[in-house]
């Protein structure tokens, strides 16, 4: 199987922000099967949800992978454990988020994953770096 264009989502709202998008790029870009094609600019974003909490710095990154969607998300996942994320409340701040949000053109519905992200098109944090990393929505 060759490589397949993948998008990811990427948001931080604790600590060193910035710092913590870029140290989760680097990893992506040090991952066997995963190679990085375009990041974009970070943006500041409002949370979603009930709890109060700082506001996000969102971005999105355009990689290559030869992985599998469930591959790629264990790797997105180890990334995620390595910088220091903590899995708490829905909704609630994170030092670290990465989500995959397209898998080129196939569609995964799973316990695991469901891709395309089925509320990324709602949700203009997502949408504005994707288009500038040029995604085009179908």
């Amino acid at each position: 199987m060759g490589e397949v264009t993948a998008y990811l989502g990427l948001g931080s709202n604790l600590g060193d922000r910035e710092k913590n998008l870029s140290q989760a790029v680097e990893l992506l870009g040090k991952t066997p099967g995963i190679r990085v094609i375009k990041v974009s600019q970070f943006r500041e974003s409002k949370p979603i949800g009930p709890i109060k909490q700082p506001d996000f710095l969102n971005g999105a990154v355009s990689v290559a992978t030869t992985l599998k969607p469930l591959g790629l998300l264990d790797a997105v996942l180890a990334i995620e454990q390595k910088l220091g994320r903590i899995r708490g409340e829905r909704w609630g701040p994170r030092l670290i988020d990465l989500d995959l949000l397209v898998y080129g053109t196939e569609t995964v519905s799973n316990a695991r994953l469901t891709v395309p992200h089925p509320e990324m098109r709602q949700r203009e944090f997502v949408m504005t770096p994707l288009r500038e990393l040029g995604y085009r929505d179908e």
